[in-house]
């Protein structure tokens, strides 16, 4: 078969969505429905499309195409199935917020998701400098537009500038950190970076100060200390359905390029890019953590909480090698994928509460507007409590396995003193979950209005907060897919 066929093949989940987007911004110029349902139903249906390729693509072999810079591994796979799924779940939530909202009822809401999407599968399946900073780009742009898309808004508008211009900072971190990675080892491909690497062929002095840069950029994408600036003002004033997107999805993306760079690209830099992470991680959960206590904005308070599980996310990447030791790298890795993985089940699920409870002109992200939430919606108070104990780390929660796998791959390593340092953290952060459920069950409601939200909202947020408690009961599932992707990949 001609190779370039074999090539598409390989990517046809990104050929796809590519021209499923081109298609549906040109069967939208056609579209007369004020409310987009064609639109909206022909995005759900792309991303179900993508996913059957990538299960039917998906040969459990690492398989290269476009000389190299694109790979296809279980890794890439099973994020990308996450992906889409949590991609389908941020639309369905997303639908009755953007119905009452004329600024965001457009087929330019579901174009731009669609492409962010692709950025995100870009970035999964990198396997060369220059395929990830496409994703980047790609990822990074829709994003900007998305976030500016209220355009009445103050708040939005300001939150687009200020993403905008830190995000084109952290990009020229990006390309600088690469083009010095390339001048120490003469290529960009991440295989033959790790190659250069072994064999000695690199100028170590430059590649090191390329590694700062590179590290940098994935800070900012993570959204982890001291590069976190942007993150609760883009948490704040985005419109809550766009909050979602961003708090969700694109760490599934941010994950993969970290692994791509740091351990298939890097693994022999280990020591240094460890005490880098190290340093980010600390800080990630002091200042998370700590910050989140004040907040009386919801979605503010959520961005701090990002913060501080981005940083239990690194700890995870930090402890695969110890001393040159490589034995508990599996584990580890597979710790912090599965970290990811729960992160944003919880994090779609609470921002789908926000939205349940927000209404034409009214956004309910203030604390004050969960006050007597039980009495107004006992099941939905309990949805938001799973995901608040969850998020804190309370037994038996899919949160307090994700935590209690990374801090168990800390103890493994020997570094016994970050371990309690990352669970005096977890106490200090479950003071901000634990009060909103005290505000939802012992405080009285400011607004006894009855909630009303349509029926695929009412059930597909029930679902999500009972997989939290169901994959808190039996996390072996995903644990195990998790290392077994890994173990195929690396």
């Amino acid at each position: 078969m001609n190779p370039y066929v074999l090539d598409l093949i390989t990517a046809s989940p990104e050929v796809l969505v590519l021209l499923m987007g081109c298609l549906i911004l040109l069967f939208d110029l056609c579209v007369k429905d004020s409310s987009r349902t064609a639109t909206f139903v022909l995005t759900q249906l792309t991303f179900v499309g993508a996913a059957v390729l990538t299960l039917f693509t998906s040969t459990g072999e690492v398989v290269y195409a476009f000389n190299g810079l694109y790979v296809d591994d279980l890794m890439g796979d099973l994020l990308k199935l996450v992906l889409y799924l949590t991609v389908i779940v941020t639309l369905f939530y997303a639908r009755p917020y953007v119905l009452q909202r004329p600024d965001l009822r457009r087929g330019e809401f579901y174009l731009l998701v669609l492409f962010a999407t692709l950025g995100m599968m870009v970035m999964i399946s990198a396997n060369h400098l220059l395929t990830i900073y496409l994703g980047i780009e790609l990822l990074s742009l829709s994003v900007y537009a998305l976030v500016a898309m209220n355009r009445d808004s103050v708040a939005s508008t300001e939150a687009a500038m200020k993403y905008f211009v830190l995000g084109a900072l952290a990009s020229g971190l990006l390309l600088y950190g690469m083009s010095m990675v390339y001048g120490a080892t003469g290529t960009l491909s991440i295989p033959e970076i790790s190659d250069a690497l072994v064999s000695n062929a690199s100028n170590p002095t430059v590649l090191i100060f390329g590694l700062v840069f590179l590290v940098s950029g994935i800070a900012f994408k993570l959204g982890v200390v001291p590069f976190h600036m942007w993150v609760p003002d883009v948490y704040q004033g985005s419109p809550t359905a766009i909050t979602m997107l961003i708090g969700g999805a694109p760490k599934l993306a941010a994950f993969a390029i970290t692994m791509r760079l740091l351990v298939s690209g890097l693994l022999l830099l280990a020591p240094d890019w460890q005490g880098m992470l190290l340093i980010l991680a600390v800080l990630s959960l002091a200042i998370g953590n700590l910050a989140a206590i004040p907040q009386t904005n919801i979605k503010r308070m959520l961005a701090y909480s990002t913060i501080s599980h981005m940083g239990f996310v690194l700890l995870g990447i930090v402890v695969g090698v110890v001393g040159g030791d490589a034995r508990f790298a599996l584990n580890a890795y597979s710790s912090s994928m599965f970290y990811v993985v729960a992160y944003v089940m919880m994090s779609v699920a609470a921002f789908g509460v926000i939205i349940l409870l927000s209404r034409a002109g009214f956004e309910a992200d203030r604390l004050d507007d969960f006050k007597g939430l039980n009495k107004r919606s006992p099941w939905f108070a309990a949805v938001m409590m799973m995901i608040m104990f969850s998020m804190a780390g309370v037994p038996f929660f899919v949160g307090f396995f994700a935590k209690f796998s990374i801090l168990q791959a800390v103890v493994a390593s020997g570094q016994i003193g970050l371990a309690i340092y990352a669970v005096l953290m977890s106490l200090i952060g479950a003071f901000y979950y634990l009060r909103i459920v005290k505000i939802m069950y012992f405080d009285e409601p400011l607004d006894e209005t009855p909630i009303t939200a349509p029926t695929d909202l009412r059930v597909l947020l029930s679902i999500n907060g009972v997989a939290i408690a169901l994959f808190g009961l039996f996390p072996q599932t995903i644990m195990s897919l998790c290392a077994f992707s890994l173990l195929r990949s690396l």
